[in-house]
């Protein structure tokens, strides 16, 4: 029953924790490391990390939710859901290397805080999508702010991380950062649903979904806030010594 299944829950976030104790623990005593524990003490490094894995956490639950919500409370097809995303994935296409070029101009730390900013703004405008809504007076104009502010964050974020590694660890620079944001993906949908109200058949209630939706962009969009917050507290603008500074212009997602 549904009591069992938290039980597992429990279970695999506690025997995942252990292995991530283990796989530190054997990290930091070998003599030829896979992931070199020595890159996080760059602080800007472990920063952008930390935003990284909050704005991703709430993007990754953002995508989830909308295609299901927009089929069982908006009546989409599938393929409707799917196309009503496009705005935010073509202004990404369009602008990206635009706002790599404004990072390296004035730095990273501006653009990764009012680019999650943004993203906020979107959810909360998302969070307002319930049956009968339009797609151009409400999907449209969430999804385009969203859309915006993940823009203006993904470069800056993705070469802030890189910038922050010696170069002969920029692989597992870029490899530490994809697994934070996957990793912050995955355990946002795992998460957030319950959190939410979103669980057993509450899908199949257009009522129920539909509130549970709101409650979980309203959480979707404070991560995307607290990854805001974090980047103005931490991320700096200036390199630390001895790191080669990596372009933002040339990186268009991590």
């Amino acid at each position: 029953g549904e009591r069992g299944a938290t039980l597992a829950t429990l279970a695999a976030g506690a025997g995942g924790t252990a292995a991530l104790a283990g796989f530190v623990a054997v990290e930091r005593r070998g003599r030829h490391p896979m992931l070199p524990l020595e890159i996080f003490r760059s602080r800007q490094f472990t920063a952008a990390n930390l935003v990284t894995f909050v704005v991703y956490a709430s993007l990754g639950i953002t995508f989830f939710l909308l295609v299901v919500h927009l089929q069982q409370v908006l009546g989409y097809s599938p393929m409707q859901a799917g196309l009503a995303t496009l705005p935010g994935t073509g202004l990404m296409l369009v602008l990206s290397a635009r706002a790599g070029l404004l990072a390296d101009r004035i730095g990273p730390r501006l653009p990764m805080t009012l680019g999650p900013a943004g993203m906020a703004a979107g959810l909360v405008l998302l969070s307002r999508i319930q049956e009968g809504s339009s797609y151009v007076a409400s999907v449209l104009p969430g999804v385009v702010v969203f859309g915006l502010g993940l823009t203006l964050t993904v470069a800056p974020l993705t070469a802030t991380v890189l910038a922050a590694a010696d170069t002969r660890h920029a692989g597992v620079a870029s490899g530490v950062n994809n697994a934070v944001s996957r990793g912050a993906g995955l355990l946002a949908i795992a998460v957030i649903p319950g959190l939410a109200g979103l669980t057993g058949d509450a899908y199949l209630d257009p009522a129920v979904f539909a509130a549970g939706f709101r409650t979980a962009m309203l959480i979707s969009a404070a991560l995307a806030a607290g990854g805001a917050a974090l980047a103005w507290l931490l991320i700096r603008d200036d390199l630390e010594s001895g790191v080669d500074a990596c372009p933002a212009a040339a990186l268009d997602s991590p």
